[in-house]
């Protein structure tokens, strides 16, 4: 490793039609990204790739779109408004599966962009919030470049690296993009509290960010032995942590440990996996691997979604064809669940949107993307209940699914039933 003054130095050694994969999350490493604008015009033919990012996304704009393209694995808020599927385009996948696109040579990595934290004693780095599909690729860069950021924490597992792995860097001191937590609603309350009561003593979670996620951890304070595996988490695992009610003690794999891919939620969050040996990251082709979920037992998936329709196909990437989000690691998940010793899959949502709209419907919005498939689905959850499809027919499931959707909104999807099947 070559450590430089400053990123415009480090940058200075990109090459026009480079492929840049960026790491993403709490850890979008916005020094290298802010000061790569300097460079958008003299750059041609550039290729930015990532997963979920935050901060300016300035490569999306209009007025770069003759010589920058954007890859996106998973659509943040920052990239969901400039999505048109040609300079700025989304690639269906599952997060298992995406180092294996550099792994295969599927798609180039020329460039990857790090935030990492200052080394230790013995001169290793740690990648710290997010390993998920980073790790993997810095075994096919050709040119690795890093900001050693003094907020970075310093987190076990894959994320632990060193110089040989890094060709040039600088240091900065740049605050990692927090998610402040918010309280769930009733609503969601409820839905957590219905979740928890299908979860055993001894289970292995995995959850995701977001309100729903948080109501069932808040709801399982008094469970025992509960573990973690998980593609990631955020502050409303720290309470069960500290409490001891996760303790990792019944799994089968990774026994003792939280294991996840990436972390996202507040500076305390951060604080809490700092230095935390009982934490462990590792990339996204072996977390997600429904092959390494299925290894402990009792594994309870959450996993979220934004329609349903009544013969249970799931909808969670995209409103009509606008790409909202992406697939992520839902199915591998939901397989992984599945395959687990008593395991259960949950799909949980509200039942309606926050305009009133029911999300339980009679059928996808035209262009809507099924992420997980009617023979995947298990259990779904709605502040009205839960119900268990796996291994009922059509017409068992649409009588289930209209049980848990709104009061208000049963009567119209019975009706709209009758009529696909008359």
């Amino acid at each position: 490793m070559k450590l430089l003054e400053n990123a415009h130095q480090c940058l200075a050694h990109i090459k026009p039609h480079s492929h840049i994969l960026v790491q993403g999350g709490m850890a979008t490493p916005m020094t290298l990204i802010n000061s790569l604008k300097e460079r958008a015009n003299d750059l041609t033919g550039m290729t930015m790739m990532h997963i979920h990012t935050h901060g300016d996304a300035w490569y999306t704009e209009d007025e770069f779109q003759n010589n920058w393209s954007t890859k996106n694995f998973f659509v943040g808020s920052n990239i969901r408004k400039n999505l048109n599927y040609k300079n700025v385009d989304f690639v269906p996948c599952f997060l298992s599966e995406i180092p294996m696109f550099f792994a295969k040579g599927e798609m180039k990595c020329d460039v990857l962009f790090l935030n990492v934290s200052p080394a230790d004693k013995h001169g290793h780095y740690s990648l710290g919030t997010s390993v998920d599909i980073i790790r993997p690729a810095l075994e096919v860069a050709d040119l690795v470049i890093a900001q050693i950021n003094q907020r970075v924490p310093r987190t076990y597992g894959d994320a632990i690296i060193n110089d040989k792995d890094i060709d040039f860097a600088f240091l900065c001191d740049e605050e990692l993009h927090l998610s402040p937590y918010k309280k769930p609603s009733a609503e969601e309350e409820l839905i957590g509290q219905h979740i928890a009561g299908i979860i055993e003593d001894g289970s292995t979670l995995q959850m995701g960010i977001g309100a729903i996620p948080d109501a069932v951890l808040s709801a399982l304070k008094g469970h025992q032995n509960l573990g973690v595996h998980t593609e990631m988490f955020s502050d409303g695992i720290i309470p069960l942590l500290e409490s001891g009610v996760v303790n990792n003690s019944q799994k089968r794999f990774h026994q003792g440990r939280t294991v996840t891919s990436f972390i996202v939620g507040s500076r305390k969050l951060a604080d809490f996996v700092d230095d935390n040996p009982s934490i462990h990251l590792y990339s996204s082709d072996y977390i997600n691997s429904p092959r390494t979920i299925a290894r402990n037992p009792k594994v309870v998936a959450i996993n979220s979604a934004i329609q349903i329709d009544l013969t249970g196909q799931v909808c969670a990437d995209s409103i009509g064809h606008q790409i909202y989000s992406g697939v992520g690691g839902q199915m591998d998940f939901i397989r992984g669940a599945s395959l687990s010793e008593g395991g259960k899959p949950i799909i949980a949502i509200p039942s309606r949107t926050k305009k009133g709209v029911s999300k339980i419907t009679p059928e996808l919005n035209g262009g809507a993307g099924v992420v997980t498939t009617r023979a995947h689905i298990h259990y779904v959850a709605t502040e009205y209940g839960v119900v268990n499809l796996y291994g009922k027919s059509l017409g068992e499931r649409a009588k289930l699914l209209t049980s848990i959707a709104h009061p208000d909104d049963r009567e119209g999807l019975e009706r709209s039933w009758y009529e696909i099947i008359k």
